[in-house]
């Protein structure tokens, strides 16, 4: 069981969308996926599931430390478990840590998120430091717009943190709140760019967590 925590304190940088649009592609793959909402204020994740009567992917509630701890027990059936992380929820969000085998930390092309992004970077080094470099972690730009400096931008300044950026944007599409509103994933879609973009981002995922 590989576990893939999405994770930023701060809110509205994409991490649901993100969180549900991999959980579904990996389960497209034919892996056995479980997505874990830790949100106990927004519970997006949830109300994402709730939005699909057959939602065919499994959605369960892990919203207090203690509770979370229990994942590995829970999840032992699963090939995969993809955490949408909380914001604001220090506690919730260092157990998270603990527990992955690979943390996302999405930032939007703001100087705000990657301001944001500072603590959980030394949350996760302090993890590595003492475990032999686990969990594995990427950034990856979130609702990115084609062509922007500002994006460039925010690419470079990530590079500071020493941690991998992915080549792989999610850019700003009107299909990721479509395909939410019912339920689902951009790959439950028609759209050929998102498909290939989540796609991409996922093979990266795939390749910095196995290694």
């Amino acid at each position: 069981m590989t576990i893939i925590a999405v994770l930023n304190s701060k809110g509205g940088c994409g991490k649901t969308t993100i969180s549900t649009n991999l959980a579904r592609s990996l389960q497209k793959r034919g892996y056995k996926v479980l997505l874990v909402d830790t949100d106990h204020a927004q519970t997006s994740a949830r109300d994402w599931h709730a939005a699909k009567e057959d939602n065919p992917l499994p959605c369960i509630a892990l919203d207090r430390p203690n509770n979370f701890k229990s994942l590995t027990s829970v999840a032992t059936s699963y090939d995969f478990v993809v955490v949408d992380g909380a914001a604001k929820l220090e506690d919730i969000i260092a157990t998270a840590v603990k527990s992955s085998d690979f943390v996302l930390i999405p930032v939007q092309p703001s100087p705000y998120d990657l301001w944001a992004a500072s603590d959980l970077v030394d949350l996760i080094k302090t993890r590595q430091s003492i475990t032999e470099g686990k969990p594995k972690a990427a950034f990856v730009i979130s609702r990115a717009i084609d062509g922007t400096k500002l994006g460039r931008e925010i690419q470079a300044a990530l590079a500071e943190y020493e941690l991998p950026v992915l080549s792989t944007p999610i850019t700003q599409r009107q299909i990721y709140a479509q395909t939410a509103s019912r339920g689902e994933s951009v790959i439950d879609s028609k759209n050929t760019e998102a498909i290939a973009e989540l796609e991409a981002v996922m093979e990266e995922i795939l390749k910095y967590a196995n290694n």
